[in-house]
């Protein structure tokens, strides 16, 4: 069976230390917290940041502190963009500002759909024009499936040449307002993606425990953090190495063997950077 890639979500935009003091918020937490997950399994690091104020933003300025960091640093991960609708304006030149950088992979949501108190906007133009700027710079997009019609874009986009294949998805089920985090629900995203593709499973808040096994069992990929669930049992604050330890052991239960970056590069074709 293919090696099994973990993704390690380290902050998201929702987790404040206020909710959970492991949450990483500065440019320091956030490369060890990285560097501590690399060491337990993890092989790609799914990069969000904060301003100054603890806040979501698409800064570039702060994604590239990270970034060198973790050059200067010497920590071999996938560097994988967030370029997520809620660090601030909801626009291609703000949310894609980053895409410029030295990163393999980037997050790219295929439509629009609900957070629990707000529209995750993503218009057919923005999305078109990230997915282009990806293109431009080597950068392989994530596919964000938050429900059945962005695999659906997807497809459509891979057609009209905006994407190209193989596709890489993460099915990221169970946000409230979204595609519900079951079994059955799972199976049918993947059915329905296009033949050649891998898929990557993103199980938010009780889902996680109940997908993330069937996900290694069937050979996908799965990611794993505190931007997805932020406590380990009801009543125990997570941390991101007890989130990474716990798919390790599930994997090697399975017998699943855990890729290390460079297996990543492989399986997913990714332009090193």
């Amino acid at each position: 069976m293919e090696k099994l890639i973990i993704t390690i979500a380290h902050t998201g935009n929702v987790p404040t230390k206020e909710m959970n003091p492991n949450t990483p918020v500065s440019v320091r937490e956030i490369v060890d917290d990285i560097k501590q997950c690399v060491a337990l399994g993890a092989s790609v690091a799914h990069i969000h940041v904060r301003d100054e104020n603890q806040m979501p933003t698409s800064d570039r300025g702060i994604f590239k502190q990270v970034l060198n960091l973790l050059d200067k640093e010497k920590v071999n991960v996938v560097r994988q963009l967030s370029t997520g609708a809620r660090g601030g304006e909801n626009t291609v030149d703000w949310r894609g500002q980053m895409l410029d950088l030295s990163a393999e992979m980037a997050s790219l949501s295929t439509g629009s759909s609900n957070f629990p108190t707000s529209v995750n906007a993503n218009s057919p133009e923005l999305v078109e024009a990230l997915a282009l700027k990806m293109k431009d710079n080597g950068i392989k997009p994530e596919i964000e499936a938050f429900d059945l019609a962005m695999i659906t874009n997807a497809k459509r986009l891979l057609k009209k040449g905006i994407l190209t294949g193989p596709l890489h998805f993460n099915f990221v089920m169970n946000v409230p307002g979204s595609i519900e985090g079951t079994p059955k629900n799972l199976m049918y995203m993947i059915d329905s993606i296009p033949e050649g593709s891998t898929w990557n499973v993103t199980a938010v808040g009780r889902s996680q425990v109940e997908l993330i096994p069937i996900a290694i069992a069937m050979g996908g990929h799965v990611r794993t953090g505190l931007e997805d669930v932020i406590e380990y049992e009801k009543g125990i604050p997570a941390s991101n190495a007890m989130l990474v330890e716990r798919v390790v052991r599930i994997a090697k239960a399975i017998g699943r063997p855990i890729a290390n970056p460079d297996d990543v590069r492989k399986i997913l074709q990714l332009n090193k950077k």
